[in-house]
């Protein structure tokens, strides 16, 4: 799925096994694309030995609602849950660490046009490059680009050429998504925006229905993201397509023990939450077309904060 690179030496030179800055996106990847998630399949195992969830069952089993629906132009929706006890496992930073706990959706943060254009820099980021299996990601931040069925460094392999394939306007509207973002969150949850600090992995995702060639093409299966990485306090998504229009499958599922409530991803579209146990969840497998996103991670502790990503 997509080019290869041609100079297999500087590929080889980039491969993320030999690149110690990028280590840590090796792992990071494991949590949220390929997620077999030990965090996450350690709370679904708990919630079925709790909660009487069938063997074989997931949490939901009993029932799906829709909190979002592709049609919806949704001003802002939040519903608060309880929070889990996943919080007070790590150092609590005041007027950060979630008290109140919850998801939301809005449409109303980033518009429809602004996200086609984030779409564009996904697609000619991903299109030097791309995974043998179903799942794709590119990081602006550390330069991680997909590549058959390993990952390269993008600003290593490339060099000052990189000017040629982003622009510093690119970089610009990046930056701005991201802080709006962080702004609508920080609102919602009753906490200071300057509290909070962007945290990897921060990543384009392009997910299509090519069948799964390693574990990191695993994006489907049920996950934590605090139980697995402790430095996350929120998680969000900013989705670049549209579903039932450029893809099939691929919904945002948070899965509780009463019932599933889906995500159904716009472009333009914003889901957040909290990341602890209170928002296990997973993405349905993609069925057919091709599905963009961005996650974007954020944590109170700014020890584990990094910066925006920069040209050059």
């Amino acid at each position: 799925m997509g080019p290869v690179l041609c100079s297999l030496r500087s590929a080889r030179k980039g491969r993320f096994q030999q690149d110690p800055r990028g280590r840590w996106l090796k792992a990071a990847i494991l949590l949220l694309l390929s997620a077999a998630a030990g965090g996450g399949l350690v709370v679904w195992s708990r919630l079925r030995a709790e909660g009487g969830i069938p063997e074989g069952g997931t949490p939901g089993d009993a029932g799906t609602e829709v909190l979002a629906h592709r049609s919806d132009n949704l001003r802002d929706k939040f519903v608060e849950i309880p929070c889990s006890e996943d919080y007070d496992r790590h150092k609590r930073f005041e007027g950060c660490t979630p008290r109140k706990c919850g998801r939301g959706v809005t449409d109303a943060v980033i518009t429809r046009e602004e996200a086609e254009r984030i779409r564009r820099i996904a697609e000619r980021g991903l299109s030097l490059g791309g995974s043998d299996g179903g799942a794709s990601i590119l990081d602006l931040h550390s330069g991680a680009l997909s590549l058959g069925k390993h990952f390269v460094n993008l600003y290593r392999y490339f060099g000052d050429k990189i000017q040629d394939i982003f622009t510093e306007e690119d970089f610009a509207l990046y930056r701005d998504v991201r802080q709006r973002i962080q702004q609508r969150i920080a609102q919602v949850f009753g906490i200071s925006s300057s509290a909070m600090y962007l945290t990897k992995p921060t990543f384009f995702s392009r997910m299509n229905s090519t069948g799964a060639k390693t574990t990191h093409d695993e994006y489907w299966h049920p996950h934590v993201d605090k139980v697995t990485y402790g430095s996350f306090d929120y998680t969000s998504l900013l989705y670049l397509s549209d579903y039932s229009e450029d893809f099939g499958g691929g919904r945002f599922v948070f899965m509780d023990a009463d019932s599933n409530k889906t995500v159904e991803p716009r472009a333009g579209r914003v889901s957040f939450f909290t990341s602890g146990s209170e928002n296990l969840h997973r993405v349905e497998k993609v069925q057919w077309g091709t599905r963009f996103a961005i996650t974007i991670s954020f944590t109170c502790d700014p020890e584990h904060g990094i910066g925006d990503p920069v040209l050059g």
